[in-house]
């Protein structure tokens, strides 16, 4: 029921979205989107801060500087080799086709907003207490928090915002359904450090939305294989 809920979330935070976007002016739909780039700036940092740093003694120390570059490069060197992203895109203009939809800002905003809410431990934790403990509470958890924002990426991205609901459910039911066998593998420290270069990643999308050059986020996904193997090897 988790994957189904959060799925559901987003379906319906994209309609609100989108009734939204009807009545919303051009100068409000910029700032609108500045404020959410500053706000998925801020949600990467903290989330990658939260793993990095830990309290010792009377300061702080950080750790997992190694893991993380070793694995942004390692994963964006594998993305470009795959070419995810275009891809992505690709699938992106598929929907695109199939919705009929005329809107130029489609493929960006199917992008942006998949990678925002499909990248981080909620949904990964979150899938695993599904399916193994049957407790969806953190995906409803999730549900609530993606509602507003698939809602205010669609009032300004457009109806491409809706369709991350596919991504987001095949992710997430993905994992209720193989949990038994992830669990084994998905230990405490390789989500921490699934979380961490997650974080990161979202980051890079905070980067897209609110800078003008591109950063090719999709083509960094592999990276979070690599911090799961690295895990190990640290």
């Amino acid at each position: 029921m988790g994957a189904l809920v959060n799925t559901a979330a987003v379906l319906l935070g994209g309609i609100v979205g989108l009734i939204l976007k009807q009545g919303l002016k051009q100068r409000y739909e910029d700032i609108i989107m500045s404020a959410l780039g500053v706000s998925v700036l801020f949600i990467g940092i903290s989330g990658a801060m939260e793993k990095m740093m830990t309290v010792s003694g009377n300061g702080l120390s950080s750790g997992g500087a190694i893991l993380l570059s070793l694995s942004m490069a390692a994963g964006a060197i594998v993305g470009e080799a795959l070419n995810i992203e275009g891809k992505f895109e690709q699938f992106g203009g598929w929907l695109k086709k199939k919705a009929g939809s005329g809107d130029s800002r489609f493929i960006e905003a199917f992008v942006n907003t998949s990678l925002t809410i499909c990248i981080g431990a909620m949904a990964i934790v979150g899938s695993l207490n599904d399916g193994i403990l049957h407790d969806p509470s953190m995906l409803y958890t999730k549900a609530i928090l993606d509602f507003p924002i698939v809602m205010v990426f669609t009032a300004t991205l457009g109806i491409g915002s809706i369709f991350s609901a596919i991504p987001i459910l095949i992710l997430e039911g993905g994992i209720t359904l193989l949990a038994s066998l992830l669990a084994g593998i998905l230990t405490d420290a390789v989500i921490a450090n699934l979380s961490m270069v997650g974080s990161v990643l979202i980051f890079c999308v905070g980067v897209n939305l609110f800078f003008p050059f591109h950063v090719k986020v999709a083509n960094m996904l592999p990276a979070l294989v690599f911090a799961g193997l690295l895990t190990g090897i640290f």
